[in-house]
């Protein structure tokens, strides 16, 4: 495949904001000099334009075919803790002008002697460099690629009865401009490939989904045949179902296998480890740096160095380069995420975590991939050391509150486990507890860490951003578990 002219043109930010909206160093200094500077403590300015795809095939036909294109900016102003942000979809230097006043109206409380934002000590990385944009490659490819899957997936069981893939691409070109001076862009892909089956017998349905991706090319799925794997498993996530059985009740010890269970270790504790929430004091975690909040087993980074890995960024959306953040260290609380509000505020540096959904919206502390660092021990000895419990493969939704760290998530894939052995499938499954009580209850970590297939999905204050997650095998001792077999 070759890359397409567009492909090409966008390879540098800076010069495609210039030749497609003329927004040149000069007058990016001018917006925010003229209309910031010495008013406000701190300042920035975000340009974006962006590209969608979507591809659905249902029913072995193309249902859907979508291309979007959007583009805008948002500038922002902060004094003290007030921020105000303005956004415009017309980017041109007259609507900047009128957000950069309205912004500043929101948060200028009393002239500031000067900015206060530095220019980051760290280089941008370089973790997604792509010849060609999944955004550019090949259509045709892509829709034999998905009537493929359809194929497959109908040809692993004759109980298949209807398939769902799609595949969604996207292409975002980012500049950011702060007040005191510093400009850094950032081209970012993005790819997605998801498989659903439903499956019937006895009149009985199931569902199974599967899938994966990241910021990586379209070829990808085609590498080691990915998307074969991604409709097989689909297809037996769906027929486990069928012959599952009832989920028992009660305080269960639960093993967690590798990969994306890390969801449950994102939802219960990441978000309680953000900048804005401890800073507020409404975490669990607040006002607990350097106590122990787990187990000594457990270990904790946010890391949005990763090449291709869905939750990596070279800068966050603030212009500060990704870090590896250790949270929690051998139990021990050791750090927050931050962006450059929250850790001024905190009197903390920033961490490369200020994100935002797209330039219709300010900037907030995120994950970028959150997981815990392997263990010493053998997964298969993990699941032979429990009498009876409860081993969780994968998970669907879930709930959380940040205040106190509980939540209920619903299990998608789980086995009994009985006598140190995994028997059946069990449905309806679904853990209660406590983030920091979990962390602590953690007996045996597993040294086969595992990421996720590229899927995650994060909301915060509504808000959405793509994330990883990660988990080795771990042991739990005493999850309440919902179930309807008592």
């Amino acid at each position: 495949m070759k890359p397409s002219s567009e492909t090409r043109e966008i390879a540098r930010p800076e010069r495609f904001f210039e030749d497609r909206f003329g927004m040149t160093f000069s007058l990016l200094e001018r917006l925010l000099g003229s209309a910031l500077v010495g008013r406000v403590e701190d300042a920035d300015l975000y340009l974006e334009y962006r590209v969608n795809e979507e591809l659905l095939l249902e029913e072995g036909a193309v249902k859907k075919a979508s291309r979007h294109v959007s583009q805008g900016a948002g500038v922002r102003a902060q004094s003290g803790e007030r921020t105000g942000y303005a956004h415009t979809d017309d980017v041109t230097l007259s609507s900047l002008e009128e957000a950069a006043r309205q912004a500043r109206a929101i948060a200028e409380r009393a002239a500031s002697d000067a900015v206060v934002a530095v220019k980051p000590d760290r280089r941008p990385h370089d973790l997604y460099s792509l010849a060609v944009t999944p955004v550019a490659a090949d259509l045709p490819g892509k829709v034999e690629l998905l009537r493929r899957i359809d194929q497959t997936a109908r040809g692993a069981d004759s109980r298949v009865r209807q398939v769902i893939a799609s595949l969604s691409s996207e292409e975002q070109i980012i500049l950011i401009a702060t007040a005191s001076g510093w400009t850094v862009g950032d081209v970012r892909p993005l790819t997605r490939l998801s498989v659903t089956v439903i499956v019937e017998q006895d009149g009985r349905r199931e569902l199974g989904t599967y899938g994966g991706g990241g910021r990586v090319p379209f070829d990808f799925f085609l590498e080691e045949e990915r998307w074969k794997r991604f409709a097989g498993n689909a297809v037996k996530q769906a027929l486990l179902k069928l012959r599952a059985v009832e989920a028992p009740a009660g305080t269960l010890t639960v093993v967690l296998g590798p990969g994306w269970p890390g969801i449950l270790l994102h939802e219960a504790v990441g978000h309680g480890l953000e900048g804005d929430f401890n800073r507020k004091k409404v975490s669990a975690f607040s006002g607990r740096m350097g106590e122990p909040v787990a187990s000594p087993l457990v270990t904790v980074v946010d890391d949005g160095t990763l090449p291709n890995r869905r939750g990596s960024l070279n800068v966050d959306d603030e212009g500060t380069p990704t870090g590896r953040n250790v949270l929690i260290e051998n139990g021990v609380l050791r750090g927050y995420m931050q962006d450059r509000l929250n850790a001024r505020l905190m009197g903390m540096a920033p961490t490369g975590n200020g994100r935002r959904e797209s330039y219709a919206y300010p900037p907030m502390p995120r994950m970028t991939n959150t997981f815990m660092l392997a263990g010493q021990d053998d997964p298969e000895d993990i699941i032979r050391s429990v009498p009876y419990g409860l081993y969780a493969v994968a998970f669907g939704g879930g709930q959380v509150d940040i205040t106190n760290g509980k939540f209920v998530f619903s299990a998608s894939e789980a086995y009994l486990i009985e006598d140190g052995k995994l028997t059946a499938p069990v449905k309806g499954a679904t853990l209660i507890g406590s983030g920091p009580d979990v962390l602590k209850r953690v007996s045996r970590v597993g040294r086969d860490l595992s990421l996720d297939e590229g899927v995650g999905t994060c909301g915060k204050d509504g808000q959405s951003v793509p994330v990883g997650v990660g988990l080795p095998t771990i042991r739990v001792d005493g999850i309440t578990v919902g179930g309807t077999q008592v």
